[in-house]
């Protein structure tokens, strides 16, 4: 019955799309779920008939002991990424996007009666074609949420970057989907749900699932002055949860949290508000746990209760097989992650006429509008390329030493504030500017994000708390260490660099320690030197903020945003040249350079018959070992997969 119920719902989709609301800027969503139940209603008909006496048992999930099965499909922070292509690098990606997604779901549908599909947010944000097109036009269709609605979702919860646009945008897009948008734990200033909806219990196949959406409640410290967000109460995810679990009562079968954080709290370490970890332990109701947000695979039991999360950008799928007995209790969950690199994009996501509409702006603007065979206006040039090249096999020489990339936008921060020190992240290992000309592609391969600047007053002490909050991203190097490495738990983004005044990165110190000889205007930096301070909008709210490093608040906000003072100053100094200040510096350690036993290992990497040691640096005092599995590798003629950039 699935398939019917595809090529129904399909059909009437394509037919509300392009008779029913012609007349209309943004589709009513009515329209689409009202088109999606007369689908199911015809195509349940259809299967009757079909089947021809067939046991219901066969089309319900239903085995000959009574015992239900069913599958419920997990997507999280597809961040705009609805072609499965990458526009920084005007390319095809190879194991990604939406369209792979519905590929390989569509095919467990196939293979299975019952199925639901659920959406753990972060979705309408990320991409050229939702940041620099769609979300620029809320009242328009938008191509994130036509998707969705086609591959039929049941149900998506909110997530902390629909709220980059301000409250009255996220909803205008949101209110685009056909199925409920939740969040338990997000209020208006009339007390009901920001998205209309806090949980939701779909029926189907005989069993009735709860789903309860949470998102995390930090929202407010990224974006504090986002339209809407000074009106909006976050509430604990635990304890929203155990509000929805009273509402639902004995009315579901299953209960399933879709939470929008990670397991562990990210900035509410008392409260743990923000933790996933922290719901299931107040409410033992809880039968299934989505995790999001933090772009990690997790396919684990919290307290007994399996808990999954998939990475960023449709890079995976997340199958959770329940099975019930016939009183309707949970007799067996099994979870397994399923990877979108062996799945080809499905076409029919991408003949979507929004989605093919969109797709086709964006590579207009990152190509100028011109095919391969025409030349094109780029933004400006360049004299050569801006990035060194890697030592190591995938660890970026860009967080490793000063380079044009960041010197680039830090002197693009100060011009355009006027500020005396200023600070930016490489938000991707593989960030670079080529030689010749650049394109806006090129601009948001190394400023993905939307931000504006904040300046503000910041004391000597106060900046180099920041440095040091900055550099607890390294490992402390110990003796034997070859190479430099980062610590898991920080992501590349938190990790900040400086211009405008002159400093050593310690290593060999524990964090808190490492900041030494800092200068400006090549003199000591005092404690109590008052100095202006300027970073990006989240950077304020989420680092200086958050975590009680700077006292002043903020003084002045850029009217725009860091990509568009990028492309102002191309357009008027190209061709730019790539310059390094030279102005910081990795000290206390010694890579062995002059060992040959470095060389060897590092050889080992590049040939990529050892994983590049990101997470953990690699030491001499383990090279026997080391050479044995490289030489074991090479012997069986095994290549290590690359670590894929961050």
């Amino acid at each position: 019955m699935r398939s019917i119920i595809n090529k129904f719902s399909s059909l009437l989709f394509l037919a509300v799309l392009f008779n029913g609301l012609t007349a209309c800027a943004v589709p009513d969503p009515a329209a689409y779920a009202d088109a999606y139940r007369i689908a199911v209603s015809e195509a349940s008909a259809a299967a009757s008939a079909e089947t021809d006496g067939t046991d219901e048992a066969e089309t319900d999930g239903t085995d000959e002991t009574g015992d239900i099965h069913f599958v419920i499909l997990c997507t999280s922070d597809m961040h705009g990424n609805v072609w499965s292509y990458s526009y920084e690098d005007n390319a095809e990606t190879e194991n990604n996007g939406m369209a792979r997604l519905y590929s390989c779901i569509e095919q467990i549908r196939k293979e299975e009666p019952t199925v639901f599909l659920l959406d753990a947010g972060d979705d309408i944000q990320g991409s050229i074609m939702t940041d620099d097109i769609a979300n620029k036009q809320p009242d328009k269709e938008h191509p994130v949420m036509a998707a969705m609605n086609y591959m039929g979702y049941d149900s998506m919860t909110v997530g902390n970057h629909e709220f980059n646009w301000g409250i009255e945008t996220m909803k205008k897009i949101l209110s685009q989907a056909s199925f409920p948008v939740l969040s338990a734990n997000i209020l208006d200033n009339e007390g009901d749900y920001i998205t209309g909806n806090g949980y939701t219990i779909i029926e189907r196949g005989g069993v009735r699932l709860a789903v309860i959406g949470v998102c995390t409640p930090d929202v407010p410290i990224w974006d504090t002055y986002k339209e809407g967000i000074a009106d909006t109460t976050f509430e604990a995810a635990n304890t929203a949860v155990e509000k929805a679990i009273e509402e639902v009562g004995d009315r579901a079968d299953v209960i399933m949290v879709s939470a929008h954080m990670g397991q562990y709290a990210e900035f509410d370490q008392d409260g743990r508000s923000d933790s996933g970890e922290k719901i299931i332990e107040d409410n033992p109701e809880v039968d299934i746990l989505q995790l999001a947000h933090m772009h990690i695979t997790v396919n684990d039991k919290i307290n007994g209760v399996p808990a999954v999360a998939v990475r960023n950008s449709g890079r995976e799928l997340a199958r959770i097989d329940v099975t019930l007995n016939k009183e309707k209790n949970i007799k067996d969950i099994t979870t397994q992650i399923l990877d979108m690199a062996d799945y080809e994009p499905s076409e029919e996501i991408r003949e979507i006429p929004v989605v093919k509409e969109l797709h086709e702006q964006a590579l207009d603007l990152v190509t100028g509008g011109a095919t391969e065979d025409e030349d094109v206006e780029p933004l400006g040039t360049t004299t050569a390329k801006f990035q060194p090249q890697d030592e190591i096999l995938g660890l970026p020489e860009g967080k490793l030493r000063d380079t044009a990339v960041i010197d680039l936008i830090l002197k693009v921060e100060l011009e355009n504030s006027g500020a005396d020190v200023a600070s930016c992240a490489l938000f991707k290992d593989t960030s670079d500017l080529p030689e010749g000309n650049i394109y806006y592609k090129n601009i948001f391969d190394i400023y993905k994000f939307d931000n504006t600047l904040y300046m503000v007053e910041a004391t000597g002490k106060e900046l180099k708390d920041y440095m040091e909050w900055s550099a607890e991203c390294y490992n402390q190097w110990k003796p034997g260490d070859i190479n430099i490495s980062f610590d898991p738990e920080y992501p590349g983004y938190l990790y900040d660099m400086f211009g405008g005044v002159d400093y050593e990165i310690d290593l060999s110190k524990p964090k808190g320690e490492r900041i030494k000889n800092v200068l400006f205007k090549g003199k000591p930096l005092e404690d109590d030197q008052v100095l202006k301070l300027v970073v990006n909008n989240y950077r304020y709210s989420s680092g200086l903020k958050a975590y009680n490093l700077v006292e002043a608040d903020r003084q002045w906000e850029s009217s725009n945003s860091i990509r568009d003072m990028i492309v102002e100053y191309f357009a008027e100094n190209s061709p730019v040249e790539p310059t390094v200040n030279d102005n910081w510096h990795i000290t206390g350690v010694d890579l062995s350079l002059n060992d040959p036993r470095h060389d060897e290992i590092i050889g080992y990497i590049n040939d990529r018959l050892l994983p590049t040691p990101y997470d953990e640096s690699y030491n001499l005092s383990d090279y026997e070992r080391l050479v044995a599995e490289a030489e074991a590798n090479k012997e069986a003629g095994v290549t290590v997969e690359g670590r894929e950039p961050r």
